[in-house]
């Protein structure tokens, strides 16, 4: 390392207890999406960023467009700093969170400490990185260097729910327009494309009937199972097919979410179900939804005297790579490498993030923050979520040099 880089290491070692209590504030107050009410967490994290010396700009989202968002209350942040002319990178990582669950053995919102892990639902993700960038800043802030650009800190609060009123918002907005993005990961892999998503509802219409006359009546729940074995089907079709970016796997399918019927004692008249179909990036979102629909139809319209329609909730774009996305990876998986002492190379994960949003302005993005190997390993989404503050400290550590090798 060079002395400039050894005083940002410095710098960040100093401060580590300092950033672990910063986390630990942040988990402390709930963010759980749904019910999507983040103003006691916004209002705490601009506390804290405020305390270290930063002018943060908090922009509240229109509440009609936060209620359509299935959200109550929302508010995006964001922090510039201006090191000189040059490029701006904004650094991206989401308040919002998963309810806890049952299964818990810490308190989710306790933040505690065992073993040199921090245990706390949305300690990993994607907290971790509130924490990482803003001590990533600040160490570049410290050290001095000759830097040409300016970073931003985007914090924003629905991730969970598709980042419409978040990084879509903000650039709709004209409230940024970053020239790279890094997005929220984890240490040990610099992703640069991951799956889309793609939720459907199907609604089967029949009409019901006395129990003891059911021929009277159409069976909407009868039909539905009719659609639901297609769908199986094709689901174990789908593993025939695997991309080729390592780590994000085959096509997917699951239905999560069914509700349908009148009583016991009645024919159903109308069952709905939701559809998740994750996209592989090689895959067509608009021929894969166009597909799927005529699949779901021509199989309801077997069924007599039975009507389907199917409601688009949402569609994720793939993330892909591109070449300047790539050469901004290479940056963060050379210092991590280093940082780590292992080989960090880049990689897809099978699941869709805030990320796409940037990528699809044309915004050459990646992901990397703190965190395990794995989103398993951090217990992600799931109980004892959980966060390795070595890593915390380390990847502060990367983030602050790739940054710096990017403005330099």
């Amino acid at each position: 390392m060079t002395s400039t880089e050894q005083g940002i290491a410095d710098f960040v070692g100093s401060r580590h207890d300092e950033q672990i209590g910063f986390l630990a504030e942040l988990v402390k107050v709930p963010s759980d999406n749904p019910p999507g009410d983040f103003l006691a967490h916004t209002a705490r994290a601009t506390e804290l960023l405020e305390g270290l010396g930063f002018t943060v700009e908090q922009h509240r989202v229109p509440d009609e467009l936060v209620r359509a968002a299935g959200m109550q209350r929302a508010i995006n942040l964001i922090v510039r700093h201006r090191f000189g002319d040059g490029p701006t990178i904004a650094l991206n990582a989401h308040g919002d969170v998963v309810p806890p669950g049952d299964g818990w053995t810490k308190d989710p919102y306790g933040a505690e400490i065992e073993d040199g892990w921090m245990y706390g639902r949305g300690v990993a993700v994607s907290k971790s990185d509130f924490a990482t960038y803003t001590y990533a800043l600040l160490a570049l802030i410290d050290g001095g260097a000759d830097l040409h650009g300016t970073v931003e800190l985007h914090f924003t609060y629905d991730e969970e729910v598709g980042g419409i009123i978040g990084p879509k918002w903000l650039l709709e907005q004209g409230l940024t327009r970053p020239d790279y993005v890094l997005s929220a990961g984890f240490s040990y892999g610099v992703v640069t494309a991951h799956d889309g998503c793609l939720h459907l509802e199907v609604t089967i219409n029949g009409k019901s009937a006395h129990a003891a006359r059911p021929a009277t009546g159409h069976d909407a729940l009868e039909a539905a199972t009719g659609v639901l074995a297609t769908l199986y089907d094709l689901r174990k079709a789908y593993e025939a097919t695997e991309s080729e970016i390592p780590g994000i796997g085959s096509p997917s399918l699951v239905v999560g979410l069914i509700e349908g019927g009148i009583n016991t004692n009645v024919v159903p008249d109308r069952v709905s179900f939701r559809i998740d179909r994750r996209l592989i990036p090689e895959e067509n979102p608009v021929e894969v939804e166009k597909t799927l629909r005529r699949e779901i139809l021509a199989a309801a319209g077997k069924w007599p005297g039975i009507t389907c329609e199917v409601r688009q909730i949402l569609l994720a774009e793939p993330l892909k790579a591109t070449a300047e996305s790539e050469r901004l990876a290479g940056l963060f998986c050379r210092r991590a490498s280093a940082i780590f002492g292992e080989t960090v190379e880049t990689h897809g994960v099978p699941l869709y993030t805030d990320a796409r949003h940037y990528a699809a302005a044309d915004i050459p993005t990646v992901l990397y923050g703190a965190g395990p190997h794995s989103i398993e390993e951090a217990n992600a989404h799931r109980a004892d979520e959980r966060l390795p503050l070595e890593d915390l400290r380390r990847a502060t550590v990367v983030v602050a040099l790739a940054i710096g090798d990017l403005l330099a």
